[in-house]
């Protein structure tokens, strides 16, 4: 193939000249793994760390819990928060890693775990792609290893027809592996974490052998607590991990801060305007969210009804950054109430008979009646009729 038929046939797959079909430059991927998007702030961490760190840890466990909750090093370089929450928690959650104890994640959807999980396996490990992800189809293969069958069935079991999982090489490696909405995966295969988790250990008896863990392994799960009757875990399992419960924001400025830090994020990986100006909208939605969550306006005078969906933090991530989207897109680049209204509605309306009168309960009672909400009322009208 000549130099031209390769560049035609690399731009044809969707890739730059000099790249491989598939691949993408790191300003082009859409949303980087943790320790390439912070990979700055990780070797500045690093350079300043001088505390003991476990065996095979990028990071002491201090310099860990810096890189979640952030502050600012001796050099002047800031460490940007990824975690807003009780320093308490983190704290505990990184000490379980540096112990021979498994780190099960576990809240309503929307606190973060897969975030905190992500971050956590980046700062330990430097990678955080050794992931199972957790569904009601993951089999046990995902867990322990699988086959080469060309190999397999050419020259029969062998170390070299084996595939191994992200655990086995986690454990081989010494790093950190994750295994997200454990609560999803079928009970048989949750249970074959058991002696990985408590003998260190992976037998392979098709070739007689065992894969042993090397130190620095460890493992973060997550679950979240709606799921709590799909595939409950079984009391031996649950043993094997130390439980941390990651809390919604305490307070409305906590979340507003979360999202206000999340959107910037997001915003600026699709390209979409600063909109410093969205702060109301943002703080708006937070409202919402979580008087229907709570039951009760923020003042504490009125009592409303809580809609099925959960309304969590992730979800009002997502539909603020859906209204910047419009904004830039089909309107003036501000963030207004009309951007926002049908986000909204797709996130508190889930059962179309139940939720739709809760929110036009919300609507008539609270929205109508607070001062400065005219033109959000409005918008929340139109979008809902």
């Amino acid at each position: 193939m000549t130099v031209s038929e390769t560049t035609a046939t690399t731009a044809a797959a969707g890739g730059a000249p000099g790249e491989t079909p598939g691949e993408a430059s790191g300003a082009e991927v859409l949303r980087p793994h943790a320790e390439d998007a912070f990979a700055d702030e990780l070797k500045a961490l690093a350079a300043a760390d001088d505390r003991p760190r476990p065996a095979r840890w990028r990071l002491s466990p201090w310099a860990v819990a810096t890189y979640l909750q952030g502050g600012t090093l001796p050099d002047g370089t800031v460490i940007t928060p990824k975690y807003v929450g009780p320093r308490r928690i983190v704290e505990v959650a990184v000490t379980t890693l540096a112990t021979d104890r498994a780190l099960l994640l576990l809240g309503v959807p929307g606190t973060a775990k897969t975030w905190v999980s992500e971050h956590l396996a980046a700062a330990v490990s430097g990678d955080s792609t050794l992931l199972v992800q957790g569904t009601a189809g993951t089999p046990e293969e995902a867990v322990r290893y699988g086959w080469n069958y060309a190999q397999l069935l050419a020259h029969g079991p062998s170390r070299d027809a084996l595939v191994p999982s992200p655990l086995m090489r986690a454990m081989s490696e010494g790093m950190t592996a994750r295994v997200e909405e454990l609560t999803r995966i079928p009970a048989d295969v949750q249970d074959s974490l058991i002696t990985i988790l408590s003998e260190k250990t992976l037998p392979v008896p098709e070739l007689g052998q065992e894969v042993q863990a090397v130190r620095g392994f460890n493992l973060i799960a997550t679950a979240n607590d709606r799921d709590r009757g799909v595939n409950e875990l079984s009391s031996a399992l649950r043993r094997r991990f130390n439980t941390v419960v990651l809390p919604l924001p305490a307070t409305p400025d906590a979340e507003v801060d979360i999202v206000s830090r999340r959107v910037d994020q997001i915003g600026r990986s699709l390209d979409l305007p600063a909109a410093p100006e969205g702060l109301t909208e943002i703080r708006r939605v937070v409202t919402v969210f979580r008087e229907l969550r709570d039951g009760v306006t923020t003042d504490g005078r009125t009592k409303l009804k809580s809609p099925s969906g959960t309304l969590s933090t992730a979800e009002a991530i997502s539909v603020v950054t859906n209204g910047l989207a419009l904004a830039a897109h089909f309107g003036d680049g501000v963030l207004r109430p009309g951007d926002v209204a049908a986000g909204i509605l797709g996130a508190v309306v889930r059962d179309p008979a139940a939720d739709r009168v809760v929110w036009q309960e919300y609507l008539e009672t609270v929205v109508r009646e607070r001062d400065g909400w005219k033109d959000f009322y409005r918008a929340c009208r139109e979008v809902s009729v």
